[in-house]
């Protein structure tokens, strides 16, 4: 590698190590181990977001040690450092859940600061679990330094019973042990067999939305998304990734060179195609604001509304990421949707080549079960919807992947918080033809926007789901299925309508017509607005209030910045 490139490369290292001045940083970094040859190298900042608190992450230690060999083997230094995870799984259902979201936040702050300090040249990010990834690709945008990211990858499902059971099976079991339509033995069953080693949850939910998002974005080799975390590709992969990290900073590629609008809207098309979370359309507000792209809530609605449903996957369907894997992974999905013209084709990626580039190879004809053509889908239109309406004017966001009822018009049982509203299931308090209204559960209202699946899957597992809607100010998991209807804003918290809800109000979820409303003349709703008063926090100190006073909406991203 020539001097001059090796120079530039080195553009944020150079000012930490070189000169007679900086001898006392070099020393420090001597102390380690490193010697000349390391110390005029680029460094690399190797992110490990390593942890014992979830099996998404209890196994990155060797996917960041296999990284940081492929950032040796192409002449840079790697330096590893750490940052937070917590499990989102884990905490579900209680108030610990509140700290989810804020993680995606601190994750991508501790990464900016870190680099920043040490004058890291590029970034390789490796991360697991459903906040880690945002947080890390926010980073990068952020910060602007040639990144590539690794995923953790994905659990393998269990078996019982001679199916495959994944972690959504043991929330709707909890359901129905409460319903008396399984013995206690039974949901200890489905508890020991359902997550049987390390990875993500196994169906396309957050994590493994997220993944794909951030392969159809650019951000990670082809083929990462779906690698289960115990197969014996990952770690060649993860190797393959700290190399071409340094192809990046060879050709000056950066983040944002790669993140462009054009790509987010390949993001949008294949979370839509492929039925995944609704959290991707926070988190990629969120990412989009980092890099200075333009994108709104309403563009999920335009791009899904474009796009075919074609990849049968778990909530909805069938199918988890392992079988996804097994037919071609993620550059399947892409490959069938950039035949068909519904991707942007030379957009840059981590690979240095475009995205037409990277899907030349991919084999698109083969006949398999878990993604189908597009010229027979498996619905029209892709899994992402935006609502508006007199009680979201702002925007809501509902997942009508997989077969469900799409409209429901009826009573409102109104609770102010999570747990009210699953001791209500459990106590066969919620009839069909409800709509539950879960309300101060927003980004301040929680503080936290907390996800609900131990309230869906309750719903699931009573027989509720599809004669029941729910709405809510909080978040799904990626594991919801049904009508269920989340990121309502404005919020409670602000005194947005939600706030305003009484019991017995009727109200309509209209999918097909985009709408949300309330059965009430404006007047009335004006009026419950003069004599509504904000409620007091349960967290006024420490990390969640200041949350709380610094996020936006939901329908910008939850950002604090």
């Amino acid at each position: 590698m020539a001097s001059n490139t090796v120079s530039r490369m080195r553009s944020h290292s150079s000012v930490i190590m070189d000169g007679p001045d900086r001898a006392p940083a070099r020393a420090m970094l001597r102390a380690m181990g490193l010697g000349d040859k390391e110390l005029g190298q680029p460094f690399v900042g190797v992110s490990n977001l390593a942890s014992d608190v979830t099996p998404c992450n209890v196994h990155l230690g060797r996917i960041v040690q296999a990284a940081k060999e492929g950032v040796r083997s192409a002449s840079g230094t790697p330096f590893e450092f750490g940052t937070l995870t917590v499990s989102d799984a884990v905490s579900m259902g209680t108030q610990g859940m509140k700290a989810s979201l804020v993680s995606r936040e601190v994750i991508a702050d501790s990464i900016e600061l870190v680099s920043f300090a040490e004058g890291f040249d590029g970034l390789v990010t490796v991360a697991g679990c459903d906040k880690n990834m945002p947080g890390t690709i926010m980073a990068a945008a952020r910060l602007n330094l040639p990144t590539v990211f690794v995923y953790g990858g994905t659990m393998l499902p269990g078996r019982y019973k001679d199916r495959d059971v994944n972690i959504q099976d043991v929330f709707e079991a909890v359901g129905a042990y409460s319903k008396g339509s399984i013995s206690q033995e039974e949901l200890r069953e489905v508890e020991c067999a359902a997550c049987p080693g390390a990875g993500s949850c196994a169906g396309l939910f957050t994590a493994n939305t997220m993944s794909s998002a951030i392969e159809a974005l650019g951000m990670s080799l082809p083929g990462d998304a779906s690698i289960p975390a115990e197969d014996d590709r990952k770690l060649p992969a993860a190797r393959q990734a700290g190399e071409a990290v340094l192809g990046l900073m060879e050709r000056g590629i950066k983040p944002r060179d790669i993140m462009t609008r054009e790509a987010f809207e390949n993001a949008i098309t294949v979370v839509a195609a492929m039925g995944g979370s609704t959290n991707a359309v926070l988190h990629l507000l969120a990412i989009a604001r980092e890099a200075n792209v333009s994108l709104s809530i309403d563009d999920f609605d335009t791009i899904s509304g474009r796009t075919p449903y074609i990849a049968d996957m778990k909530p909805g369907g069938r199918y988890v990421m392992a079988d996804l894997d097994r037919v071609g992974g993620v550059p399947l999905v892409m490959k069938r949707l950039l035949d068909a013209g519904l991707l942007h084709s030379n957009v840059l990626t981590a690979t240095g080549k475009t995205l037409k580039e990277n899907l030349e190879q991919v084999d698109a004809s083969k006949d398999q079960p878990v993604v189908s053509t597009i010229e027979a889908p498996l619905g029209p239109t892709g899994g992402l919807v935006i609502l508006r309406g007199n009680l979201a004017t702002e925007g809501c966001v509902v997942k009508v992947a997989g077969k469900q009822h799409l409209y429901q018009k009826g009573p409102a049982r109104v609770f102010d918080r999570e747990e009210d509203a699953f001791q209500a299931i459990q106590d066969q308090k919620i009839k069909a033809g409800d709509v539950v209204v879960i309300r101060y559960e927003g980004p301040k209202g929680g503080p936290g926007m907390r996800e609900m699946l131990t309230v869906t899957a309750a719903l699931v597992g009573h027989g509720l789901g599809e004669s029941v809607a729910l709405m809510t100010d909080g978040r799904f998991s990626g594991a919801t299925h049904g009508l269920m209807v989340g990121h309502v804003a404005p919020e409670a918290a602000v005194g947005g309508a939600i706030a305003l809800l009484q019991d017995g109000d009727t109200v309509a979820v209209d999918v097909p017509n985009r709408r949300l409303e309330v059965d009430l003349p404006q007047a009335e709703l004006d009026r419950r607005a003069r004599e509504w008063k904000p409620r007091p926090t349960d967290y006024p100190t420490g990390a969640l209030a200041k949350y709380a006073k610094l996020v936006s909406s939901a329908s910008q991203g939850a950002v604090t910045g």
